[in-house]
């Protein structure tokens, strides 16, 4: 008989912990799962998949301008936010069932409570009991943070968005990083009038220079107002003193933070403190301007307050994030963590990944790292970008690479009359001639990128690539069809 309740105790009911506490249950092992907000987390609940649902709803204006230049008396009427949001609700709903059904019928006893460590081996609940376990598993995943600046209380995070009771005039958005960008893409299609504040010098940092400026210039042509060099100094409910003190409260999860250092909030917070009505900003290049709404992209922290996980001896980095080695195990060979808490690739797919290696490594006697190498994704701007591998800029530095490059009008939207551009590119080692990196700037991109990722993933060479015939016609054939190099680097 087991001196511990569970053979795993999975803390967080996120795509990560559900996948590994469902598999390690399969397999045998006696799980338990606590979570204490909705199961799915961020994923599913208040991340990719209602945003991915927002992302199609925002590309039927086009769509629609595309019709009529084929052909069809299509006319677009008035968004209808609040029926697609109950829909969305609803979705969001059923799929919430789905991962509870499916941790039920693997024989996981759930728990609808926070959960945090008492010591290395025992999950105390909120309810006050206590469970033991031989093995515990962090996967608590990540919220949103606002940055630490007079008035931020009154703006929204990624989370609020999805609960808008009606879609705002107008928006501000801050920061530069793909949440940013993807929502003003979005909600700029759905009618908001939307600016764009970034400190930095071009969006997307990290990504592809070429592959993000087209983007950006893309954000600009749709009708985004962006603004690069550009930060919120203050900002207040309009017809309210700049610099005047908040409402008892509001401002508390900010107060005493040095200024400039993000502040992560409740998730309660930023709908307590934000408010109803216009708010005016005063920005670093000297303007001020009035919004309906402002927006802060500006980055996410661990959910890792409050859990016990030093006082279990677990050691955090200087994020919060639970700090891991290759086989995502804590500094206590008890724990182990995965997903966004670890702070590593903070990606749904990932985190699924991470869990699946985490059960084979400790319940199936089958040590496997977690490869976090060449990981395709999307950026679902308008246009898309895929990309998997190194951008130029990283290639060059490493090693002397060919850039194979194109960037052109596609023919649905040329036939439109429509100024779209895309662009497909590739960055080849010179002496391997292994493609480092693949990147793709158009509609369907994210598609596109799942099925070159195989062949990057796989090692492939640019002369593979000039070995595979092209389907025409369509945009993605000039990943095959490129001979010459653009430059060398």
């Amino acid at each position: 008989m087991s001196d511990f309740d569970y053979d795993l105790f999975v803390i967080g009911g996120g795509s990560g912990g559900v996948r590994a506490a469902r598999v390690a249950a399969q397999g045998g092992a006696k799980v338990a799962l606590a979570e204490e907000s909705r199961y799915g987390g961020t994923c599913v609940i208040r991340g990719c998949v209602p945003k991915k649902l927002m992302v199609f709803a925002s590309e039927y204006p086009g769509a629609i301008e595309n019709a009529r230049a084929y052909g069809w008396g299509a006319e677009a009427g008035d968004f209808d936010w609040p029926a697609f949001r109950t829909k969305l609700h609803g979705e969001l709903d059923r799929l919430e069932q789905v991962y509870r059904n499916l941790l039920s019928a693997s024989g996981v006893e759930t728990f609808d409570s926070r959960a945090s460590l008492a010591d290395p081996h025992t999950v105390e609940l909120s309810s006050g009991a206590r469970k033991t376990a031989r093995h515990i598993l962090v996967a608590t995943g990540g919220r949103p943070v606002k940055p630490a600046l007079p008035g931020a209380e009154h703006g929204l995070v990624s989370d609020d968005i999805f609960h808008l009771e009606s879609l705002p005039k107008s928006i501000l958005i801050v920061g530069g990083g793909y949440i940013a960008c993807e929502f003003a893409c979005i909600l700029n299609g759905l009618g908001v009038e939307v600016t764009q504040y970034y400190r930095g010098a071009q969006i997307l940092r990290g990504f592809d220079e070429e592959a993000r400026g087209l983007i950006s210039e893309e954000m600009i042509r749709n009708g985004i107002k962006l603004h690069l060099g550009t930060n919120i100094l203050e900002m207040a409910p309009a017809g309210s003193d700049h610099g005047s003190q908040s409402p008892a409260g509001a401002g508390s999860a900010t107060m005493g933070t040095p200024a400039g250092e993000a502040t992560t909030l409740p998730r309660s917070a930023a709908e307590r403190g934000s408010t109803g009505g216009p708010l005016r900003v005063k920005a670093t290049n000297g303007t001020e301007a009035t919004f309906d709404k402002v927006f802060f992209a500006t980055g996410r922290a661990p959910n890792t307050a409050d859990m016990g996980l030093e006082a279990a001896g677990v050691t955090l980095g200087r994020h919060g994030q639970i700090v891991v080695d290759d086989y995502s195990q804590t500094s206590v060979p008890s724990i182990y963590a995965i997903g966004d808490v670890t702070d590593r690739v903070n990606l749904t797919p990932v985190a699924i990944r991470e869990g699946m290696a985490f059960v084979e490594t400790v319940f199936n006697a089958n040590p496997t790292p977690v490869d976090h190498a060449l990981i395709p994704t999307a950026v679902f701007t308008q246009p898309e970008m895929g990309t998997i591998g190194l951008s130029e800029e990283e290639a060059r530095d490493r090693e002397p690479v060919e850039i194979y490059c194109t960037s052109f009008r596609p023919m649905q939207t040329a036939f439109a009359g429509r100024p779209d551009r895309v662009l497909m590119k590739l960055v080849v080692s010179v002496e391997t001639r292994k493609v480092l990196g693949c990147h793709i700037v158009a509609p369907g991109a994210g598609e596109m990128i799942q099925l070159a990722g195989v062949a990057v993933k796989m090692g492939a060479t640019k002369e593979d690539f000039d070995r595979t015939v092209a389907v025409h016609p369509t945009m993605s054939e000039e990943i095959v069809t490129m001979r010459e190099p653009t430059r060398t680097a």
